[in-house]
C-alpha cells in the first residue's frame, strides 16, 4: 500500500489536558455495519464521513436476486477493558449507547438490540455482576460507586473471578483502597432488514466517535521512546514533510516534547464489513478538519483532493478494505495558547 500524509487535519473533539489520566486516553476503534455472508446482496456504494465529531456512513446495496432477502445486521462495538492505570476515551455518558449509535434503513430509523456481556479471563460474567447489581461497563463513577459498596467476601470473590484488583492509594485522608474493574466488556446492536429483490435500498449510520489523545507530541523519539517513531511512521504513513513541521513547532529543538502540538487518535475499522457479495463498487472517503493549523497524517493508496477549506476527498472503484491496515488518524492540534 502506498503511503501518504496530508499537512493539515483534524481538531480534536475535547481540549488535552489535567482530566486525562496519565495525561493520555486511548481510542476505541468503532467500525460499519456487518450483516451474515451473502452471495445474493452486493454493496453498490459507500460513502464514509470521518471527522473528530461525528462518523457518518450512507450504505447502497443492492439484492441482485429475483427473490427478497432477509438478513440479519449488525455493528459490532470495540470491546472496552478496565484498567488501573489506563483509560480510554468514552464519547457519550449514555453506558447503554456510549457513541450516540443512529441507523436508518431506506430512511426509516432502526429500532436496534443492545448485545452486551462481560468477560473476565474469557468467561462470561455478566449475570453474576447483574446479581451483584454492578453495571457491566467497566468504567463510569456507577460501576466504581457500585463496586465499593459491596462487602469485602465480594471484593475478595470478584478478585478470584479477575473481575477486579484492588488499587490502594492516599487521597489526604490516609490510605483507601478501590477495586477497579478489569473485565472486558463486548456489544453490538443488531437488528433484522429485508432487502427487496432487485432493489437498491439506501442505510445510513452515524455516531460520536472515541477521540483518544495526550497533552503532548510524543513520537520524536528520544533514547527512552526507541522505536516509536517507527510505529507511528508505518501505522499513519508520516512523510517527511509532516515530520519537518512537527520538527520546527518545537519551542526547545533539543527538547522532543516541546512541539506547539497535542496528539489525538481517531479509528475505523473498515475490515469488519467485507461480507457482502464483492467489493465495494462506488467508494468515497472525506476526512474533515476542524483547524486549518492543525495536522494530519493518515494511510491511503490513491490520489487525495482537497475540496475545501475543512475537507478531503479520495474515491476508489471497486475497493476491498486492506484487513492489514485499518484507517488509522494521527491528529496534531494546536495548544490553545499557541493558536
Amino acid at each position: 500500500m502506498k503511503r501518504i500524509a496530508v499537512l493539515a487535519g483534524f481538531v480534536a473533539a475535547f481540549t488535552t489536558g489535567a482530566a486525562l489520566a496519565n495525561d493520555s486516553m486511548a481510542t476505541l476503534g468503532a467500525g460499519g455495519l456487518t450483516f451474515v455472508t451473502t452471495d445474493k446482496v452486493t454493496m453498490a456504494s459507500e460513502d464514509l464521513f470521518v471527522s473528530p465529531a461525528r462518523v457518518k456512513v450512507v450504505y447502497r446495496y443492492r439484492n441482485n436476486a429475483d427473490t427478497d432477502q432477509h438478513a440479519l445486521i449488525a455493528f459490532p462495538m470495540p470491546d472496552i477493558t478496565g484498567d488501573g492505570d489506563f483509560t480510554v476515551a468514552i464519547p457519550t455518558e449514555d453506558p447503554e449507547n456510549i457513541f450516540g449509535f443512529t441507523t436508518t434503513f431506506d430512511r426509516k430509523p432502526v429500532e436496534a438490540t443492545l448485545h452486551q456481556y462481560a468477560f473476565a479471563v474469557g468467561i462470561d460474567q455478566s449475570d453474576y455482576l447483574r446479581k451483584l447489581g454492578v453495571p457491566l461497563a467497566p468504567y463510569g463513577e456507577a460501576t466504581q460507586k457500585a463496586i465499593n459498596a459491596l462487602s469485602d467476601a465480594d471484593h475478595e470473590r470478584m478478585m478470584q473471578l479477575g473481575l477486579v484488583i484492588p488499587m490502594t492509594y492516599d487521597a489526604g485522608k490516609g490510605e483507601q483502597t478501590d477495586y477497579t474493574p478489569v473485565w472486558t466488556l463486548k456489544s453490538t446492536y443488531s437488528w433484522e432488514a429485508d432487502f427487496p429483490a432487485g432493489k437498491t435500498v439506501e442505510v445510513v449510520h452515524s455516531y460520536k466517535p472515541s477521540v483518544g489523545g495526550t497533552v503532548a507530541t510524543t513520537f520524536l523519539a528520544p533514547s527512552d521512546n526507541e522505536g516509536q517513531f517507527d510505529a507511528y511512521k508505518k501505522k499513519y504513513c508520516m512523510d517527511d514533510s509532516f515530520v519537518r513541521a512537527v520538527r520546527k513547532s518545537l519551542k526547545d529543538p533539543k527538547d522532543p516534547y516541546s512541539s506547539t502540538y497535542a496528539e489525538s487518535w481517531l479509528s475505523y475499522v473498515w475490515s469488519t464489513g467485507a461480507n457482502w457479495n464483492g467489493p465495494i463498487h462506488d467508494f468515497h472517503l472525506t476526512i474533515d478538519k476542524g483547524d486549518p493549523k492543525s495536522l494530519v497524517s493518515f494511510c491511503w493508496d490513491g490520489k487525495v483532493t482537497k475540496t475545501g477549506p475543512t475537507s478531503y476527498s479520495m474515491s476508489a472503484t471497486d475497493f476491498v478494505p486492506p484487513y492489514e491496515h485499518e484507517l488509522e488518524i494521527l491528529l496534531l492540534n494546536p495548544h490553545q495558547d499557541d493558536k
